[in-house]
């Protein structure tokens, strides 16, 4: 496989909200290669000015791992454009199908520059939030293998993030619930999130030094999602709480652009 026309290839289909098929189906391709695609593809963004802002995880939980038949989490970038204000509209035209998801996300305050233990971890930590990610597969109907939705930078389009806390003491088992226009659509509970999301930065700091990658004090760090992801459609109000640490939220605007109305709920 060409790394860099498979790279233009998702990185324009993310860029113009146009679906394409899974490339796995044309041509077999393996973990170390999806991941050569998904740096690519980034590298694109950075080139039109894009800035690296951290990463997000992916199949943090066990239940999605065997799903997806991994005995592993994935990862992927997250960049300046990706970040949402929090509260503000999200415009659903630059997405072909989104949906959402709630998650915790970590800001570190050290370099991140090598394997971390347990013990480790939270110090290398200033505060998390309550977080949302919009995923997009940019792939027709949702649907691709484990290399596919690798080298689509795991899904990931967007991120809104809550007011920052300290509170890293109840984060082992905390009430997730996120509503649309005040309604439940899911409830969970952050030990979904590899049974404690501080495990995500163990976890992070594993599969970037596999990458030879440092993540610089500063960056954020999407632990994965406490629950199923949820649909969107125009005209939501979107809110998750987080027991003991806060709230996120945002809405999607009434009107403009497209959403894939056939894919968006498959």
């Amino acid at each position: 496989m060409n790394i860099e026309q498979a790279a233009r290839r998702v990185d324009d289909a993310a860029r113009y909200a146009s679906a394409i098929e899974q490339m796995g189906t044309s041509e077999a391709f393996q973990v170390e290669d999806a991941y050569r695609i998904q740096r690519a593809s980034i590298a694109l963004r950075e080139a039109r000015g894009e800035r690296t802002i951290g990463i997000k995880l992916g199949f943090t939980s066990r239940a999605k791992m065997i799903q997806m038949g991994v005995d592993s989490l994935i990862w992927g970038w997250l960049t300046d454009a990706m970040l949402e204000e929090e509260g503000a509209p999200v415009d659903l035209a630059r997405f072909i199908h989104p949906r959402v998801e709630p998650e915790v996300c970590f800001l570190t305050k050290r370099d991140i520059d090598r394997p971390l233990t347990a013990l480790e971890a939270l110090g290398h930590l200033e505060a998390v939030a309550p977080a949302m990610e919009i995923i997009d597969s940019r792939y027709q109907a949702f649907r691709f293998t484990l290399e596919d939705v690798i080298a689509d930078n795991c899904s990931s389009a967007g991120l809104v993030v809550g007011a920052w806390s300290n509170r890293f003491d109840v984060l082992r088992n905390a009430g997730v619930l996120m509503r649309f226009d005040g309604r439940d659509v899911q409830v969970g509970s952050t030990a979904a999130i590899l049974g404690d999301p501080l495990r995500s930065i163990v976890q992070a700091s594993r599969v970037t030094s596999e990458a030879e990658v440092v993540l610089p004090a500063g960056s954020l760090i999407m632990a994965g999602a406490a629950t199923a992801a949820q649909a969107l459609r125009r005209g939501l109000h979107v809110q998750c709480v987080v027991s003991g640490i806060g709230q996120a939220e945002f809405t999607t605007q009434h009107e403009g652009g497209h959403v894939n109305e056939t894919t968006r709920n498959d």
